[in-house]
């Protein structure tokens, strides 16, 4: 009985199926080319249609372990249905729709900046890579940006930046330096004022000593000028010192320039010698003048 009964719901589950197979319109194929469309509203589903797929396969790319050849399948076929996408905007737009072109999105690299698209054909928008294709040996070079390199200033860019802070003469425009040497100069100038008045005091007391016959404040005063005196004579000692360690100092007497005159003569007279003379009478010759003492 059990049998019987799943065998009819079954065949009711068939004939239901069926009815409803036949009530459904038959799937429409995508036109191959665009231009075949004469409907605004037919270009604007098959470009959804475009776009829905396209999003199926950049979500499908990201995955990083279908293996290099997929993913290079993966990437021509997303290329394949943008070029699509780009035909049926084109026929929207001369069929007077929205111009989609002008908000494509932008290609960009690793890290998220637009780069240009590489095209090799110069036709169209382009070979764009997505998600993990972008890590793809011989991939991920193209999208590397080459190293700066620093440029060389010149001598004229050099030049270019010095001005009159350079040199210093703007050192004083922010005040502080005026401060500073207003400060120092007040201090040396009190320090002058005092030595100058000590001396005046000095000389007074030497000139009364003098009228008056009292010679301690003079010989005090006369100390002082040998003090002064022994320390420009220590001072310039110091300075012939290093002046002479500055010198050059020869340990080797020189030759004037008449021995040296005479000793080029005896070296063109020995060459001459030995060109024309045998050794034999060459010997014979200094043997002789050994014996005479002749030195030349």
């Amino acid at each position: 009985m059990a049998r019987n009964e799943e065998k009819a719901q079954s065949m009711l589950n068939r004939f239901v199926t069926m009815k409803e197979q036949e009530s459904k319109k038959p799937k429409e194929r995508r036109p191959f080319l665009a231009s075949e469309c004469r409907d605004l509203s037919e270009a604007d589903r098959w470009r959804q249609q475009i776009m829905r797929e396209i999003g199926r396969k950049v979500a499908e790319i990201q995955n990083e372990g279908l293996g290099e050849h997929r993913l290079r399948d993966l990437n021509d076929e997303i290329n394949k249905l943008i070029r699509e996408k780009g035909h049926w905007e084109k026929r929207i737009v001369e069929l007077g729709g929205t111009n989609y072109m002008r908000y494509s999105a932008k290609m960009t690299d690793l890290e998220g900046n637009i780069v240009d698209v590489p095209n090799p054909g110069g036709r169209g928008g382009g070979y764009r890579y997505f998600g993990a294709a972008k890590k793809l040996p011989g991939v991920r070079e193209l999208f590397q940006k080459p190293p700066e390199l620093r440029k060389r200033r010149t001598r004229y860019d050099i030049y270019k930046r010095i001005d009159a802070s350079y040199y210093g003469y703007r050192d004083d425009e922010d005040g502080l330096l005026e401060k500073v040497e207003a400060e120092a100069e007040q201090i040396m100038r009190a320090a002058s004022l005092a030595d100058w008045r000590e001396m005046e005091e000095i000389k007074k007391e030497a000139k009364r000593a003098v009228k008056s016959g009292e010679v301690g404040s003079a010989a005090k005063i006369l100390y002082e000028e040998e003090e002064d005196v022994v320390e420009e004579e220590r001072k310039q000692r110091e300075q012939d010192e290093k002046e002479k360690e500055k010198e050059f100092v020869v340990h080797v007497p020189l030759p004037d320039e008449k021995e040296i005159e005479r000793m080029v003569v005896e070296k063109k007279k020995m060459e001459l010698l030995s060109k024309y003379a045998s050794e034999n009478l060459v010997e014979e010759q200094n043997e002789a003048k050994a014996m005479l003492n002749i030195q030349r």
